[in-house]
């Protein structure tokens, strides 16, 4: 029994890492080197060399900014790389389990989104992520897509990682207050994944769209504010102060949704699975980074 990981840098690749040394997993990581997303033969030789019984995709063009003018590439890695991966799986029979976003959203329901909600993504990473989605069940009708959100971890480029970097050398800091969405830990993501694979090779008949995140909801500069609190004691007060913005005063090139909240129940009907509230997660990643980030005397 062998399950393919597509990816082997990005957070969630690497939060499945420790699990599946720890349980002797039959786990193989496959890199851009090995199996590059924009060149389907590549994709094709790696899946039958492994020929795995499962897939994950753990990978994706997640620079949101730079694929306003990359749009090649970014459709290449989201769109027809993961489509043609999960055209092989379907005919090999096996499980796909694909990562997706909030920004397929443009955030202007009041409301978390469910899966039904029409999509609407404000940027070209969202619309790639949303024609990904697509072409994948079209392919793969078995495949289960999981759409999450805030990604963070102990490692990589992440927002909390960014954050605590800041506050070595910042006495304030100015963040985006109106933008709500919920923080995820990629080693929840990771476990979630596990749990999905185990059941699909067991015969389970989930499939489709879900919507995973962390539960409960803030802003960035919550997000922020929150990770300064829990990490002031090891870091002797040297913290921060949070001056929460409007989106209109940090432009970028790509535009976010205000609201990347996403409604999680089908997930747990589906499958039995809710993550854990964020910030809990967010303390234990913290933990981990202690240290890195702490102030040692």
């Amino acid at each position: 029994m062998t399950i393919l990981v597509i990816g082997r840098s990005g957070q969630v690749a690497r939060a499945l890492l420790k699990p599946s040394q720890s349980h002797d997993l039959p786990f193989i990581f496959l890199g851009r080197d090995a199996l590059d997303l924009s060149d389907a033969t590549t994709i094709e030789a790696a899946i039958a060399r492994v020929s795995p019984d499962a897939i994950i995709n753990a990978a994706a063009y997640t620079a949101v900014d730079a694929a306003e003018s990359d749009h090649e590439a970014a459709r290449a890695i989201n769109v027809t790389g993961p489509a043609f991966a999960a055209e092989i799986a379907a005919k090999r029979r096996i499980p796909f389990v694909h990562l997706s976003t909030d920004y397929v959203f443009d955030g202007t329901k009041n409301l978390p989104y469910v899966e039904t909600d029409s999509t609407n993504p404000l940027n070209m990473y969202g619309l790639t992520k949303r024609d990904g989605e697509a072409l994948i069940l079209a392919h793969h009708p078995d495949a289960v897509i999981l759409r999450t959100s805030w990604v963070y971890s102990p490692f990589g480029k992440n927002f909390l990682r960014t954050m605590l970097n800041l506050a070595q050398t910042r006495d304030s800091l100015s963040i985006v207050d109106d933008q709500i969405g919920a923080p995820t830990s990629a080693l929840d993501i990771a476990t979630a994944c596990l749990s999905i694979i185990n059941a699909k090779l067991s015969g389970h008949e989930g499939r489709g769209v879900f919507h995973m995140t962390g539960e409960g909801e803030t802003s960035w500069a919550g997000f922020a504010q929150a990770a300064f609190n829990h990490t002031a004691a090891w870091r002797e007060g040297k913290v921060p102060n949070v001056t929460p913005i409007p989106t209109a005063d940090y432009p970028t090139p790509a535009r976010r949704p205000l609201n990347s909240r996403l409604n999680c129940d089908l997930l747990e009907a589906t499958f039995g699975i809710r993550l854990p509230p964020w910030d809990k997660s967010m303390r234990e990643t913290l933990a981990v980074l202690r240290d890195e980030f702490g102030v040692t005397s």
